[in-house]
């Protein structure tokens, strides 16, 4: 009866994927893990087959690129930024010039418009196709759906594939394939994430000190990781100077562009006209807060403060420019695309946090006296 690699993960005890990266050499594995595989192997002597090890090992000139909104130009820097990495290539190419002609891949910018169940197609598609490479952006749907995402993005990484998540949180502790625990080695999933708990204490302490102590939130989907995080950022700003009860729930949700923030701050000032700051969860969203301020006759600053996130390229051009925390959106989105071509080294643990840094403007200044 024929060996398979099933029976030499049981005999090893650990899982398919782990055996297999054990023979293909594809990612570390722990010292001893290694030596109860080669063990199990010798002891069954099981043999590979070279023919289906070199299918399953082929991967394609193909990397995609999964974004929530190419329109938004958030997401197009990053999507720009790493696709010229990808097009540039490798370490070299058979000639051994880096960056040659022929060095390079196909980057295929795959617009799932935020939903969890695009993101699982594309990566099985993807998957299907042995895609070199798949670099994931923007914030994660929390729910039912994370663990099935996760899991999908661990059984390409085990086949071979890179994948990089570029601002968007690790991937969660989890089975690396269905009856199996982490694998070996850690989970081979690099991540360049996004300090969004820190931008958003940034600028709410920024306010604070202008001396704003009535300050609202437009924050974006109540679902998403980054909402999460920029709450989190903004209301510890809030505890730390004792206005966590008094601000605290001037919060008003929405989704992450101009109409949305216009909605929000109209909500806002009905709960509480008062209100002499806005933090909103991006630069597009402020924009439409700074509208709705405007048609109620206010002026930004002079009667309400407004920050926005990012620092897109618009930022700097609104009336008034806006105060924000500027995000490195094209070195991440080349950083990214560096690492899914191996052309970078993997940050420690697999994971590096990407700091921003608050930009202040003439959309902010000291509240009026009243």
């Amino acid at each position: 009866m024929t060996t398979t690699l099933a029976d030499v993960a049981a005999r090893a005890g650990v899982s398919s994927a782990t055996v297999s990266r054990v023979l293909n050499g594809n990612y570390p594995v722990a010292d001893h893990t290694r030596e109860r595989v080669l063990r199990a192997v010798e002891d069954l002597e099981y043999v590979v087959n070279g023919n289906a090890r070199a299918l399953a090992a082929a991967t394609s000139d193909l990397v995609g690129v999964l974004v929530n909104d190419v329109a938004d130009p958030f997401f197009g820097i990053l999507a720009s930024a790493a696709q010229a990495e990808i097009a540039r290539g490798g370490d070299a190419d058979e000639q051994g010039r880096a960056g040659a002609p022929g060095g390079g891949k196909l980057a295929v910018v795959c617009n799932t418009g935020g939903s969890p169940e695009a993101e699982l197609t594309y990566l099985t598609l993807l998957h299907r196709q042995r895609a070199a490479g798949v670099i994931l952006t923007g914030s994660a749907v929390e729910g039912s759906d994370t663990d099935a995402i996760a899991d999908r993005l661990a059984r390409l990484a085990a086949s071979g594939t890179r994948v990089v998540l570029c601002g968007r949180p690790p991937l969660p502790a989890g089975p690396f394939e269905e009856g199996a625990g982490e694998p070996e080695g850690g989970n081979p999933v690099m991540t360049l994430g996004f300090d969004n708990r820190g931008g958003a204490e940034q600028l709410t302490r920024h306010l604070i000190r202008l001396g704003h102590r009535r300050i609202g939130c437009v924050a974006g989907p109540v679902d998403r990781t980054t909402t999460r995080h920029r709450l989190e950022g903004h209301r510890n700003a809030l505890a730390a100077y004792g206005l966590a009860r008094e601000c605290g729930g001037l919060t008003a949700y929405g989704y992450y562009d101009r109409s949305s923030g216009h909605r929000a701050a109209r909500e806002l000032l009905d709960r509480c006209p008062g209100l002499t700051a806005i933090v909103a969860a991006n630069d597009t969203v402020a924009l439409g807060v700074i509208a709705a301020l405007r048609e109620r006759g206010l002026q930004v600053p002079r009667d309400v403060s407004v920050t926005g996130f990012d620092d897109l390229p618009f930022s700097v051009d609104a009336t008034p420019a806006l105060t924000t925390v500027r995000l490195p959106l094209h070195e991440a989105g080349a950083r990214a695309g560096r690492l899914v071509m191996g052309r970078e080294t993997t940050p420690g643990g697999g994971v590096a946090l990407v700091e921003g840094e608050l930009v202040i403007r003439e959309s902010t200044a000291p509240p009026r006296e009243s």
